[in-house]
């Protein structure tokens, strides 16, 4: 083990970590300096303490990273699947050692709580490593009766260099969905990492490249436009897979499409939850603060924006989902007993608050704002927002159809089942959606009619390894979290043929 890694269990404060890894990107499977001089700040949002600098990678870093990974492709594609799959699975288990140290690091700069959301987010990371590890004999390919003095075959290959880039609000858990699949493919990487939150996702880097072969997995950060558009545009990465806002994604597919090389591309989404009459009342409550992601702030793709509630249990839904959301306490995201931490940025906090204010002036409408603000005085800059309840707003109004990626939701009652299908169908997004029933016929026709690409009933768990995600429409393009994004995303096919006449 490198001697750069702590034993686990060691208690390295997220501040030390930081002071490790700042000014540093990974290439050829060691921290290092950059060729760019360039850095930039990574801020505490629940404090807006600067507590390191980044590095802002130039076209040389870029070009570094990408020619190790070049380097170390042309061997790590020949080793055996099921080998790749074990390196991948002992990074697994490797990583879970470090939970707790990468779940402090990650909560400190992405101000999301604690125990609510980065604890869970830093296991189910580890065990997406495993799960693809155990992916590696699945890379499988076909034999084909086409004549019988032929022998018909089909492989699949890996692509070659994967750049990846990926968003703030789960860094970990984004790393894992394009990282694992690639490596047990055959493919390398390099991974941008979002300028927000850069060292979580770095030291897990660090810690996985004590495992895998050196160049393998490389990781640098920067921005949009300079890091990640020279990565993107450069003529060795073979595929690229994004995730981010629906116009960056536009630019992406864009530039990758001058080359013809693949993408995958996960865009964000205007959830649509829909309740019926006949639900337990308690339970959905409870089941609309989980799919609004109130404990990440809102700050999900998957959030539950739209809430579609019968007319008949309307008042006693808002009723009890105020009641539940006064309970949550919003304050320092390192105190186990906070179950809300803070807006990413300052740029995001304004984008939020504007939002509302927005709701706010439509007629008729009417602000429900939940809990309250911390009063510690160290945390007076924090970036924290009340969760917001809007009635009386229309499907059609901006609050209803632009994603605010922040803790607010609108209300909307429903009379007739196929008008709030087609009112849940009424958006330019179609990432998940979920319905809420206890009867299965209406069930089964509301899977069906809705328009997203992850749908589930009476609940809306988070993604997990195994279950195939990504969405429809402006949400994206492929798939994540699955055996089949593995095959279809990060392979080829190759169909071969023997004479044997």
């Amino acid at each position: 083990m490198s001697s750069s890694i702590s034993v686990p269990g060691s208690a390295l404060t997220p501040f030390a970590l930081v002071k490790h890894l700042e000014n540093k990107i990974l290439i050829d499977g060691k921290l290092t300096a950059p060729k760019s001089q360039k850095t930039f700040p990574v801020h505490n949002p629940a404090t807006m303490d600067v507590i390191g600098q980044a590095v802002e990678a130039n076209h040389e870093d870029v070009n570094a990273a990408v020619e190790n990974a070049q380097k170390a492709q042309k061997e790590w594609r020949h080793m055996d699947a099921s080998k790749r799959g074990h390196l991948v699975s002992k990074c697994g288990d490797l990583l879970d050692e470090y939970a707790d140290e990468l779940a402090r690091l990650m909560t400190l700069e992405t101000g999301k709580a604690l125990r609510t959301e980065s604890q869970v987010e830093a296991k189910i990371f580890a065990n997406t490593f495993r799960f693809y590890g155990g992916l590696g004999l699945e890379l499988k390919g076909e034999t084909i009766p086409f004549s019988d003095s032929m022998l018909t075959l089909t492989i699949r290959e890996p692509l070659g260099v994967v750049g990846a880039i990926i968003a703030w609000n789960v860094p970990l858990l984004l790393m894992s969905l394009k990282v694992a699949p690639a490596l047990v493919a055959g493919n390398t990487i390099v991974v941008k990492s979002a300028e927000e939150a850069p060292f979580a996702v770095l030291r897990a880097a660090e810690i996985m490249n004590t495992i895998l072969p050196p160049g393998v997995l490389n990781m640098i950060s920067g921005d949009g436009p300079t890091t990640g558009e020279a990565l993107v545009r450069h003529p060795q990465i073979s595929k690229v897979t994004f995730t981010g806002s629906v116009e960056t994604g536009k630019t992406i597919y864009k530039n990758s499409s001058e080359k013809l090389i693949p993408v995958t591309l996960e865009l964000g989404g205007k959830s649509p939850m829909i309740v019926c009459e006949d639900v337990d009342l308690k339970e959905t409550v409870k089941g609309a603060l989980a799919s609004m992601r109130f404990t990440r702030q809102g700050q999900s793709c998957t959030a539950a924006s739209r809430i579609f509630v019968h007319e008949s249990i309307f008042d006693r839904f808002l009723e009890k989902m105020k009641e539940e959301l006064n309970n949550l306490k919003i304050g320092d995201p390192m105190d186990l007993e906070t179950d809300v931490g803070a807006i990413i940025s300052p740029a995001q906090h304004g984008k939020v608050l504007d939002y509302i204010e927005i709701g706010k002036s439509a007629p008729g409408a009417t602000a429900h704002e939940c809990s309250t603000l911390p009063d510690d005085a160290k945390l007076s800059k924090g970036l924290f927002v009340r969760p917001v309840i809007f009635t009386g707003l229309p499907n059609s109004h901006q609050v209803c159809q632009e994603e605010i990626f922040g803790p607010v939701t609108a209300l909307i009652p429903w009379k007739d089942f196929d008008d709030v299908i087609a009112q849940a169908n009424d958006s330019g997004y179609g990432l998940a959606a979920t319905l809420w029933t206890n009867n299965l016929n209406r069930a089964l026709q509301g899977v069906h009619q809705l328009e997203a690409g992850f749908v589930q009933v009476n609940q809306n768990v988070v993604v997990q390894p195994g279950l195939s995600y990504g969405g429809v429409k402006s949400s994206g393009v492929g798939k994540e979290a699955s055996l089949e994004a593995m095959l279809e995303h990060f392979t080829h096919k190759k169909t071969i043929l023997f004479n044997m006449g």
